[in-house]
């Protein structure tokens, strides 16, 4: 059944005219793109007037489409050299001490993107040497050389969501591997025992309590360090419907499940997504020491 009357805890503040305009104009400078419009993120509003946003490299343009993601389809422009340094330099501009950076899904590209969040994340590094790393993934092919790529540049948080539950894939994220997108994780570790991992699930598509508490427990399997759990909300018409609105009663159930199972951090709340208040992770943790840096 599809749910369409929003609950009471459901409400999301609009965006401030000024502040909009203003992160807008930062962005054209430096040519970049933000998830939080790209993706018609609920917290854009609330992120962009605590002066921060997660930057999407690589274009806004996806080679994937996925049925829950805002983010255009298409075929996607080569990637801009500049922009690893523009990330930095806005990252500079806005102040930022904790800098999170994702980016469309690149199967065009041989590394899918791997060298340019490489190269983001050393631009950062130079310009901001202060400031930690967030990076959220995409799947990069599979490919544990291409991940080796992005790991070898010492983000301080390795991020790659799995979504949603492994019944729910074909429906979801077509052209994902619920096997591949857990084995991101497991091969980061592999990789470097030092990097803090973190994945994500929305809620409210028509996944089983058992079924969420089967990916929660896969994630502990490959030693993930931080969780996020939160609603989904429809970005457009053309996007998948929400089938049921989350208590936030059963949102903190989860929470405390998580600690209990081991997570370093959960967050778990309606309006939680990856990227949203990212650098609450480390200062939870005593901060985290990165992958080597």
């Amino acid at each position: 059944m599809v749910i369409t009357k929003k609950p009471d805890w459901i409400r999301v503040k609009g965006v401030d005219e000024k502040v909009l305009n203003e992160m807008k104009a930062l962005l054209d400078r430096y040519h970049l793109h933000t998830v939080c419009e790209s993706a018609v993120c609920p917290n854009m509003g609330s992120c962009f007037k605590a002066g921060t946003a997660t930057f999407m490299i690589l274009g806004d343009i996806c080679t994937r489409n996925c049925a829950f993601c805002g983010v255009s389809t298409g075929k996607p422009l080569m990637p801009d050299p500049e922009e690893p340094k523009n990330v930095a330099r806005a990252s500079r501009d806005l102040n930022l001490k904790h800098v999170v950076v994702t980016s469309v899904t690149r199967d065009d590209l041989p590394d899918g993107g791997a060298g340019q969040f490489a190269a983001t994340i050393r631009a950062i590094n130079a310009i901001l040497p202060e400031a930690t790393t967030d990076v959220l993934i995409p799947d990069l092919k599979a490919s544990i050389d291409n991940l080796k790529i992005v790991i070898d540049a010492l983000p301080d948080i390795l991020a790659h969501n799995l979504e949603t539950v492994p019944r729910l894939y074909l429906t979801m994220r077509q052209g994902a591997c619920y096997e591949n997108s857990l084995q991101v994780l497991a091969n980061s570790k592999k990789l470097n025992k030092q990097v803090c991992t973190k994945s994500g699930i929305m809620l409210g598509v028509g996944e089983k309590r058992d079924e969420v508490h089967g990916v929660m427990r896969d994630l502990r399997s490959v030693d993930c360090d931080f969780l996020t759990l939160g609603q989904y909300l429809r970005p457009a018409a053309e996007n998948l419907e929400v089938t049921e609105f989350i208590t936030p009663q059963a949102f903190e159930e989860y929470r405390v499940l998580g600690y209990e199972m081991g997570f370093r951090y959960v967050a778990s709340s309606p309006f939680v997504r990856s990227s949203f208040h990212a650098e609450e992770a480390l200062k939870a943790i005593g901060h985290c020491p990165g992958a080597g840096k």
